[in-house]
């Protein structure tokens, strides 16, 4: 009983991160641009650079405080 449209969203968040990481698999990438709409995946895509540069700087931002800059 598992809910198609979450399977969908988990699936383009590990699709989007294993792209952003380098390690996509032939088979995925293309199993990706063959189902539905891309929208989904450009949408989770966007969403997880934006919490990577977010992360990166509050991360740079705590190590400064902590350096005393």
């Amino acid at each position: 009983m598992s809910n198609p449209k979450k399977n969908g969203l988990l699936k383009a968040a590990f699709s989007a991160l294993a792209a952003m990481f380098g390690v996509q698999s032939e088979r995925n990438r293309q199993e990706d641009f063959s189902s539905g709409s891309p929208l989904r995946y450009l949408l989770t895509g966007v969403l997880m650079v934006a919490l990577f540069v977010a992360s990166v700087i509050l991360l740079v931002r705590l190590a400064l405080m902590l350096a005393g800059g």
